[in-house]
């Protein structure tokens, strides 16, 4: 059985890869929704006491919130109203921008060489 491996993000790319920054920027990428504990750790590939160790922090600082309970079941995400959440969510934004910029000024460039 082949392993799925998460794909590297600029988030995960230019901070590193954390177990917190893990789990913030699979919610991040997936703002639309909200999860389960269990599936946000099917989704970031770290082992399970390590995600809880650092959930807890994550709960603590009010980086994530409970949006509804399903059964037994919290289901979190992003609490986009923390000042902590918005920073991230700009700072992603810039990087996306910036990386972006890059690749069009990458293909100018090689669109000039060729002409």
């Amino acid at each position: 059985m082949q392993m799925v491996t998460m794909e590297e993000t600029l988030l995960i790319r230019s901070l590193g890869n954390s177990p917190t920054l893990r789990i913030v920027d699979f919610l991040l990428d997936n703002r639309l929704f909200d999860y389960t504990k269990n599936e946000i750790l099917e989704n970031v590939e770290i082992g399970r006491a390590t995600f809880f160790k650092y959930w807890k922090e994550l709960e603590r600082l009010g980086i994530v919130k409970v949006t509804r309970k399903i059964g037994k079941a919290n289901l979190y995400r992003l609490n986009e109203e923390d000042e902590i959440v918005q920073k991230i969510i700009e700072l992603d934004t810039v990087l996306c921008k910036k990386a972006m910029k890059k690749v069009v000024q990458e293909e100018t460039t090689k669109q000039a060489i060729t002409a």
